[in-house]
């Protein structure tokens, strides 16, 4: 499971380290792609494996809709490895789609991890907390 927040500095090369207590849950690799928010999903390839089996496995939606959704999942997608000092790369075209700098925010998601700039986090983090609760209530039987 991932959980907590962390900041850190890329380096001139786009790496960045992960937080040494994740790095067991991915040392068989990441699959790193664009959020639907402005940020970077990172999973575990397990979880990613997952995920593509749900979303194509299913009739629910036209074939069409499929397309898309293949596209916009898996041609932005990038396997990422954990080198010698735990650090994982970030690739330049998912940098740039989220408005990464110099500086990242990986934030723990349950089953995957998040990519942020830093004041887009605190943005998204601030709304997430105001609706929280919200959620939970009208999650809860009566």
């Amino acid at each position: 499971m991932f959980f907590g927040e962390f900041e850190y500095r890329l380096d001139e090369k786009g790496r960045f380290p992960l937080p040494p207590r994740f790095r067991s849950l991915v040392k068989d690799g990441l699959v790193l792609t664009r959020g639907i928010e402005n940020c970077v999903t990172a999973y575990p390839l397990a979880e990613w494996k997952k995920l593509a089996q749900e979303v194509t496995g299913g009739n629910a939606i036209s074939r069409n809709k499929q397309r898309r959704l293949n596209r916009a999942l898996f041609a932005s997608a990038f396997v990422a490895n954990l080198d010698g000092q735990g650090r994982i790369t970030l690739p330049p075209k998912l940098k740039e789609a989220a408005g990464i700098g110099d500086e990242i925010v990986v934030a723990g998601a349950n089953n995957y991890l998040e990519l942020w700039k830093p004041d887009e986090w605190e943005a998204e983090k601030d709304l997430a907390q105001a609706q929280a609760w919200q959620i939970i209530e009208s999650m809860e039987s009566e």
